[in-house]
């Protein structure tokens, strides 16, 4: 059994609290089950289920920090994984920036599980495989995809009373189209928290116009253009600039956000006055777990206000040397934007390029958060609110702090999921002017 009820955990955590005889001792108990599909060349591949749960066990002895897992629950193995995190403790060097378990928490459950999700079988993986499958062999396109669900809970329990649970599920299911020649390719990536809001029939469309679409790309001169980035494109530059507002990192100079003379922009008007960014563990398009990785209750939080730095994150120990209050994590970003989809933003476009995805993104700068990537699977060229052909991939060099200032029109978010991201998001598609791309990719 890989998904405990409440009670059942809690037994697990309070079990392993009382065996320790650390100055504290942290437990969490995590698990679930989770299906998946993968197809290429038009076959299927790979499909399996793995259902696993995991007992982590943190102990100090003062400063002194142990940590010790394990997958089996009797009671010979919880005492085991219990004394191996305690001699850990004792072994290891004291950790001047340490901070002691927190204390009882409320927390105030979010939507996180879905029934529909929880309930996919095998038989409905291998349909949205095939309903992926069959359309590309009838355009003699090639498709390559994976699909996965999952359902499962998370516990934590510590020695100062503090106790947490909920079960929480998801669904990700991404596709790259290609023509046989290999000169054409179209993707598609989705996000769902219901099976409702998915459709394979539907989402394939998308990859397979931007297949046929991008056959016999021209290349386009390097430079600044305007862009219509679709919202898969600029999630993952935006993940990347979260990392500044740590306060640590703006305080110690080591961020954007660093105010020149010492000190962080906090208040500061930094982008564009159109950029809001919130988070809301409870919001029901991207619901997340009301606590963050150190338990600390998140809240409904306004990150960036009209333009303004409304939000620096804390870690508990640099809050307790400057003074201020520790609060928890964002675990989504939501962007405020408008009504208009992506393809009503390129209708407003007299010339500009239309961008599907970035990929490979590595950070130059980080304190002014210059990234580099590729544009990847689907980039065509705009004139006169039409797109006019397909252009070969380039190379970019930008940062999303001024590719935030150089907005032009937003239009309606959409829900997006990323394992490279610790965040779930709704972001927009943007147009943005004078976007900086440095040379061209043989990339398709």
């Amino acid at each position: 059994m890989t998904m405990y009820t409440e009670q059942q955990a809690k037994a697990i955590l309070d079990k392993v609290i009382a065996l320790s005889k650390a100055d504290e001792c942290t437990a969490t108990l995590s698990g679930g089950v989770t299906g998946n599909i993968r197809f290429a060349l038009n076959n299927v591949s790979t499909s399996g289920i793995v259902s696993n749960a995991e007992l982590g066990v943190q102990v100090a002895f003062g400063k002194r920090v142990g940590i010790a897992t394990i997958n089996e629950f009797d009671d010979e193995s919880l005492a085991r994984v219990v004394r191996r995190a305690e001699e850990l403790a004792r072994l290891a060097p004291e950790n001047d920036e340490f901070m002691p378990a927190i204390g009882k928490q409320a927390y105030v459950p979010s939507p996180t599980f879905d029934d529909s999700i929880a309930a996919i079988t095998p038989e409905y993986r291998a349909k949205v495989a095939a309903a992926s499958i069959e359309p590309c062999k009838g355009d003699g396109l090639i498709a390559a995809g994976f699909l996965s669900d999952n359902a499962g809970f998370f516990a934590s329990a510590n020695s100062n009373g503090n106790f947490a649970y909920q079960r929480s599920t998801g669904l990700d299911y991404t596709c790259t189209v290609r023509t046989e020649d290999g000169t054409g390719s179209g993707w598609v990536a989705r996000n769902a928290g219901r099976t409702a809001d998915f459709s394979a029939d539907r989402e394939i469309q998308t990859a397979i116009a931007k297949a046929k679409g991008s056959r016999g790309a021209k290349a386009l001169e390097p430079g600044k253009y305007t862009v219509i980035l679709e919202p898969a494109a600029s999630a993952g530059l935006i993940s990347f600039m979260m990392n500044g507002f740590d306060a640590r990192q703006a305080d110690e100079g080591r961020s954007f956000l660093t105010k020149k003379g010492g000190g962080n922009k906090l208040g500061e008007q930094v982008f564009d006055p159109r950029v809001t960014l919130t988070s809301d563990p409870w919001n029901p398009d991207v619901p997340v777990m009301p606590w963050d990785g150190e338990g600390l209750p998140r809240e409904k939080m306004t990150i960036i206000d009209k333009g303004k730095v409304n939000y620096l994150e804390y870690s508990r120990y640099w809050a307790k040397l400057k003074g201020k209050e520790a609060k928890g994590s964002p675990g989504n970003l939501i962007m405020a934007g408008g009504d208009k989809s992506t393809m009503d933003l390129v209708r407003s476009t007299a010339k500009g390029i239309l961008v599907t995805r970035t990929w490979y993104i590595r950070m130059v700068d980080p304190q002014t958060v210059l990234l580099t990537g590729l544009t990847r699977d689907g980039t065509f060229y705009i004139e006169n609110g039409e797109i006019k052909y397909p252009i070969k991939n380039f190379r970019f060099n930008e940062s999303p702090v001024i590719m935030l200032n150089n907005i032009e029109e937003l239009g309606k978010p959409i829900r997006l999921g990323d394992d490279e991201s610790p965040f779930l998001m709704m972001i927009p598609p943007m147009k943005i002017r004078d976007f900086t791309f440095t040379s061209l990719s043989d990339a398709v």
